[in-house]
């Protein structure tokens, strides 16, 4: 059976505490609940309302990631799941205090005047409520998991928090045996993602005490498919002197598209069954450098409400591309230093404030087929064969954003430059 798209993402973070602190732990006690600072009682509300309270902070944060990320590999493939690192950073902030807490809010587009830490831990916490509703076609899903030493003592409150908003649950775990714990983890994460991620660690310090996964599975089919014998060989033009051969797939039908004068690419949303949607935006060449930078919240917006039903001849490739982030390179580089430093204060965790992340990693995976095991029943639409429509042929690097239709969230980011490059 082929497969229809299926990114998959993961982020990793390591947080290590020196010999000394671990030896203060070993004393340490559970404070009282009832002074545990983070000890909030959150409102129920409209769970669409209050996550919108961040929806639109994790689009801002994920544009500023994505600037990063491509101005650190320029000429790269990039791909990456926003929602993803900014749930797994958001869960980090709540085990965080003081500069530390305030530093990942920030860098993940909040602003602390207008809204408040426990706004957002709640928007989390329905944000995930949504992505896994009930009843919708796409496959979707997405979790925390924390590996902690079996030497580390996390209070039950931050527990029932991890729980409650995160979906999240804590492992205990020997990281006095790297090699054991390493194996551990990464065959939690091949089980998560169905086997399409096989390791995600490489090597684990037997320092570390605690190690945060959040995953991401995805899979959908899309609401079209394209016909497997339309597929055929073609030329993706990477740059102006480099072509690579790709599988092409092709498509005669309509689709919701615009084109942008101001900023010279065509726009083409392809709908997957189900309440998601992926957005192709084909700048002309020579204009990507031109297109990204007016990569905004307000540009998408206007896009998406520009979309108009068109019928075209659309030409995409068959691809399957990978990325792989070191995340506290890019989040130093976003004002985020307290907890990767001996500044950090992660005492929301454990009640200690010797502890600091090592280690924070982000992988991603996409895969877009022509759907093939439904393409046998595609010829609804039979066109006259004297009105030949436009031809959008994505043959040069191109920008793609996946987004839940329900809440607005961007599931999934990426910039294709090579469909061919492992």
């Amino acid at each position: 059976m082929m497969e229809a798209t299926l990114p998959l993402c993961f982020l990793v973070a390591m947080l290590h505490l020196s010999v000394h602190s671990l030896t203060q732990s070993d004393h340490h006690t559970d404070q009282p609940e009832a002074t545990d600072p983070q000890e909030q009682h959150f409102r129920e509300g409209d769970p669409l309302e209050s996550c919108q309270r961040i929806v639109s902070s994790n689009t801002d944060f994920a544009f500023q990631f994505y600037m990063q990320a491509s101005t650190q590999e320029p000429g790269k493939n990039v791909f990456f799941s926003p929602v993803s690192i900014s749930t797994a950073l958001a869960l980090l902030a709540l085990g965080s205090r003081g500069s530390s807490q305030a530093q990942v809010l920030e860098g993940l587009a909040f602003n602390l005047t207008n809204i408040q830490r426990e706004e957002i831990h709640h928007g989390f916490g329905q944000l995930l409520l949504l992505l896994h509703r009930p009843g919708s076609q796409v496959q979707l899903s997405m979790g925390n998991t924390l590996f902690m030493d079996k030497h580390l003592k996390p209070t039950k409150t931050f527990l029932k928090d991890i729980k409650k908003l995160y979906r999240a649950k804590a492992v205990s775990s020997s990281f006095q045996n790297a090699t054991e714990a390493k194996k551990e983890i990464n065959d939690y994460v091949k089980n998560k993602t169905r086997g399409n991620i096989n390791q995600i660690l490489d090597d684990l310090d037997p320092n570390t005490l605690m190690v945060i996964v959040n995953y991401i599975y995805f899979k959908a089919y899309w609401e079209n498919p394209f016909d497997i014998e339309g597929t055929h060989k073609d030329y993706f033009h990477v740059n102006a002197k480099t072509s690579v051969e790709v599988e092409m797939m092709i498509r005669d039908g309509f689709y919701k598209a615009f084109s942008d004068r101001k900023l010279s690419c065509e726009v083409v949303q392809i709908p997957y069954k189900g309440d998601v949607a992926a957005l192709f935006i084909l700048p002309n060449k020579g204009k990507m450098k031109q297109l990204e930078r007016a990569l905004t919240k307000n540009t998408v917006s206007k896009w998406e409400r520009s979309l108009q039903r068109q019928r075209m001849e659309l030409h995409l490739p068959k691809l399957s591309i990978s990325g792989t982030y070191d995340l506290k390179r890019i989040l130093v580089n976003l004002g985020v230093t307290d907890v990767f430093s001996h500044r950090a204060d992660l005492s929301g965790i454990t009640g200690n404030p010797d502890a600091k992340v090592s280690k924070a990693t982000h992988k991603a995976l996409l895969k877009i087929h022509e759907n093939g095991t439904e393409a046998a029943a595609v010829s609804s639409i039979d066109f006259l064969p004297h009105s030949a429509p436009p031809i959008v042929k994505f043959n040069h690097p191109f920008l793609l954003l996946i987004i839940d239709q329900y809440t607005q969230s961007i599931l999934f980011m990426g910039k294709i430059v090579n469909p061919t490059e492992k």
